[in-house]
């Protein structure tokens, strides 16, 4: 019995040899057809290669089986192996696909294309073709000296400053949710304004009047108790200096 599982052990492993196969190619570069060194070429599951200098890699599959090609700064690509034994490959870099523009600064010019930027004054006419323009000129929006620079990237720029904003905002408030948990309680607010014969009217002018007090820290990290405490001595305090 051990013996004929053995056998039929050897079997499955000697078809599943038989089955793979080498598979080999080259990898390029989509834009300008160059040999890529050190894409990582794998078999989902198996072994991974990598391309040599002039972007040529081997390895053993099977037919159905997923290569898929890795490397930084590209897309990743994927594909089902066939009848084909050799391959010539190719994968798009990720920097081609980000606009192109022009930026203006007297004297120069500036083209950012492909993920970078450098001097477009000798480029031929026919690769000045541009999806964006942008200009750039002395000064910022409060009137301070600076560069400011219109277009696809002020865009962006303005978009990342204003999320970064946002973020500090919501940090901000984090920070005085001591604070904010006594000045937007109603119990509280009708507490204090019964036990020192408040109006309303009063009882803003007091608060306006604890938050210029307490300006200089705004309440940064402090706790609901903290809050509460200073805010009763501040009222017992102004409600004695009125009497």
């Amino acid at each position: 019995m051990k013996g004929l599982i053995l056998l039929l052990c050897f079997g499955l492993l000697t078809a599943s040899a038989i089955c793979q196969t080498s598979y080999s190619g080259n990898v390029l570069d989509s834009f300008d057809k160059k040999y890529l060194e050190g894409v990582t070429v794998s078999i989902k599951g198996k072994e991974s290669v990598l391309t040599n200098p002039r972007g040529y890699f081997s390895i053993q599959g099977m037919m159905g089986d997923t290569l898929v090609l890795s490397f930084a700064g590209f897309y990743d690509q994927q594909v089902i192996l066939g009848s084909d034994r050799f391959m010539l490959l190719q994968i798009q870099d990720r920097a081609r696909l980000l606009p192109t523009f022009q930026v203006d600064a007297e004297p120069y010019r500036f083209r950012f294309k492909d993920g970078k930027l450098y001097l477009s004054e000798n480029e031929p006419d026919q690769e000045k073709s541009l999806s964006q323009n942008v200009s750039m000129g002395i000064g910022t929006s409060n009137g301070s000296p600076g560069v400011a620079i219109y277009g696809a990237i002020s865009y962006f720029t303005k978009r990342n400053t204003q999320l970064r904003r946002y973020a500090q905002q919501l940090e901000w408030i984090k920070r005085r949710e001591g604070y904010l948990e006594v000045i937007d309680s109603d119990s509280i607010r009708t507490e204090l304004m019964a036990s020192y014969e408040l109006d309303r009217d009063q009882w803003d002018q007091l608060i306006i009047r604890f938050n210029q007090f307490h300006l200089q820290h705004e309440f940064l990290d402090w706790s609901k108790d903290r809050v509460l405490t200073s805010l009763k001595e501040f009222i017992r305090i102004e409600s004695y200096l009125m009497d």
